[in-house]
């Protein structure tokens, strides 16, 4: 009986171990899974449309604030005001009304024997009705301030010179020493002596005195033209009217007047 049961079990435990390993063999001859494909990225997102307003398009301003060299210093803001819409391909792009912002780079008053009022201006920020501010780069050119002032290609704003008045100084005073001259030594002697001391002030008066500033009333027109292209979001261009400009009356034609005061 004891000889049946260990023959028993040896075989029980042979077969066991034969399920066993048919089983492991079974596993190892699985194939394995498949690997998961990496999850591509997502696609970027679309860039806005833009609208490009060309470098060298001119925006008619006019000046909110008044500009003179008697007190700009760089560094100053300045506030102006489209006039005239912006209009490209049949779309209003930047209507009138829109404000501009600029700064003052450079200002020098004038000399007391000669050179002109000198302001430099760059317009940096201009600010549309609907409240889209962008940032672009221009100067202005053809200065309108009612008087003989000038651009040149760097956005600097020369202003006049005084040469008529200064003129007229040396020869007042001329015409006054020589009548003083004249009643002194009751002579033609003494009327060129006056004459010669007359137009020493008179010239005396030109070297001391600086010459004319250089002013940029309120309501100075100007033109700020574009020396790069300006790139405009077309969602936040859907403008329908043209817009409108506050009314301001331009500044009167003015004469140069030189400085009375030496400082």
């Amino acid at each position: 009986m004891r000889k049946r049961w260990g023959v028993l079990a040896v075989t029980v435990f042979l077969a066991g171990g034969g399920a066993l390993a048919a089983q492991q063999q079974q596993q190892q001859s699985a194939p394995l899974p498949a690997a998961q494909p990496a999850a591509s990225p997502a696609p970027n997102s679309p860039s806005p449309e833009r609208l490009v307003v060309p470098s060298g398009t001119r925006l008619p301003l006019i000046l909110h604030s008044a500009i003179t060299t008697r007190n700009a210093h760089a560094g100053d803001l300045v506030y102006l005001e489209t006039v005239f819409p912006v209009v490209i391909n049949e779309k209003i792009l930047i209507p009138a009304g829109s404000y501009v912002q600029g700064e003052i780079q450079e200002a020098k008053r004038p000399g007391k024997v000669k050179g002109r009022g000198e302001i430099r201006i760059r317009l940096n920020t201009v600010i549309l009705p609907n409240g889209y501010t962008v940032s672009f780069n221009a100067i202005p050119s053809n200065a309108g301030t009612g008087g003989n002032e000038s651009t040149d290609s760097e956005g600097k704003i020369k202003g006049d010179t005084d040469k008529a008045t200064d003129i007229g100084t040396v020869v007042k005073s001329t015409g006054i020493g020589a009548g003083i001259g004249a009643i002194a030594g009751q002579s033609g002697k003494g009327a060129g002596i006056g004459a010669g001391a007359g137009a020493a002030v008179g010239l005396a008066t030109v070297l001391l005195t600086r010459g004319p500033e250089l002013e940029l009333p309120r309501g100075t027109t100007l033109d700020g033209v574009l020396d790069r292209p300006l790139y405009l979001d077309a969602s936040r261009i859907n403008f329908t009217d043209p817009g409108h400009a506050s009314s301001m009356p331009g500044p009167p034609n003015r004469e140069p007047t030189r400085s009375r005061s030496p400082l």
